[in-house]
């Protein structure tokens, strides 16, 4: 960021965008060693925070298109760490579920997206950090309104 000019350094959004350009590399770098992506860790993560989903609403969660979705939620399957069952009452609705295996592989992974968080918010203390992660979700609330959720687009 040091070639970066002086103006675009006082606009807000421009650092939040590089920053968090930053920060999604290194998310996706650590999930690229373990052969996943980031969508495969947010569809795992709501699994795990909301229990088991019908695809369409998880992909309105999400804010994911449902081909996509298919896409994460087929590979997560071939992996052992989702399952895919129809409804018994509407068997056009494909219910996702974490396995004990997918759940262990987000404990895993959780502790490695920990350490990009330590390593990319290093320079600050923890009181600097709580407010950070506090300023940070208000200005999540407020472009995600009304819908709060963790697939806000």
């Amino acid at each position: 960021m040091s070639t970066t000019s002086g103006t675009l350094l006082t606009l807000s959004t421009y650092v939040m965008s590089r920053t968090g350009k930053d920060a999604r590399a290194r998310l996706a770098e650590r999930l690229a060693r373990r052969g996943l992506r980031l969508w495969h860790a947010t569809v795992l993560s709501a699994l795990d925070a909301y229990g088991p989903q019908v695809k369409s609403e998880l992909a309105a969660r999400l804010d994911i298109h449902t081909t996509d979705l298919a896409r994460v939620v087929n590979d997560l399957a071939k992996a052992g760490y989702v399952t895919c069952a129809q409804r018994p009452e509407d068997r056009r609705l494909i219910e996702v579920a974490l396995t004990p295996e997918g759940r262990s592989a987000l404990t895993e992974i959780s502790a490695e997206l920990t350490a990009v968080d330590d390593d990319l918010l290093a320079p600050l203390s923890a009181a600097e950090r709580l407010l950070l992660e506090s300023l940070l979700r208000r200005l999540f609330a407020h472009i995600c309104r009304p819908a709060a959720d963790i697939g806000c687009g």
